[in-house]
């Protein structure tokens, strides 16, 4: 298993061994163990799965406030889309700043989302599934978002037209003016 830094601090990119034969392959996608050894030390307690049936479906950008807040861990069950993430943490030197990685069945990659973070995707291809889990449960009074377009992060999404929206993620809020849920501890 091979374990990846990235720009954003806690922000990791897990790239799981893949044994394969005629039959297929077979992948460790989590081991408490061995996520420890990279100082990665998160109780899971949900796991969800998503299906979008479109190309350009956009999800996000999503978080879950305190005393709820979650870390994700993100893959791709089927077809491929762009995870992106973004630090909210308010005085972070990366505040406001986004990131986005293929994740796809091809490449098998997934994408730790640490508190603090927003994270959404947009899929690549029809029928993409996509698997993560959480540490927390979901809470629907910490449910939270950040519009997708948002100016002052200037994500690009890499879409050829309008993406496809939830009412809700199209009449989300604009992170200027979201209070301070998370505070850097660098």
């Amino acid at each position: 298993m091979q374990v990846l830094t990235t720009e954003l601090p806690g922000v990791l990119i897990i790239e799981p061994d893949r044994f394969g034969d005629a039959r297929g392959f077979f992948s460790e996608s989590w081991n408490r163990r061995r996520m420890a050894g990279h100082g990665v030390e998160i109780d899971f307690v949900q796991d969800n799965h998503s299906l979008s049936v479109e190309p350009g479906t956009l999800r996000g950008l999503h978080f879950q406030t305190p005393p709820h807040a979650q870390a994700k861990l993100v893959r791709c069950g089927r077809g491929a889309f762009m995870d992106v993430v973004a630090d909210i943490r308010h005085g972070s030197p990366t505040y406001g700043r986004w990131l986005g990685v293929d994740l796809s069945f091809e490449n098998g990659r997934q994408l730790l989302v640490p508190e603090g973070f927003l994270h959404g995707f947009v899929t690549r291809q029809p029928e993409t599934e996509i698997i993560y889990k959480c540490s927390d449960y979901y809470a629907p009074d910490c449910d939270a978002a950040v519009r997708f377009d948002d100016p002052d992060l200037a994500i690009d999404w890499g879409l050829d037209g309008p993406p496809i929206l939830s009412d809700k993620d199209a009449a989300a809020p604009r992170l200027r003016g979201l209070p301070a849920y998370f505070t850097w501890k660098g």
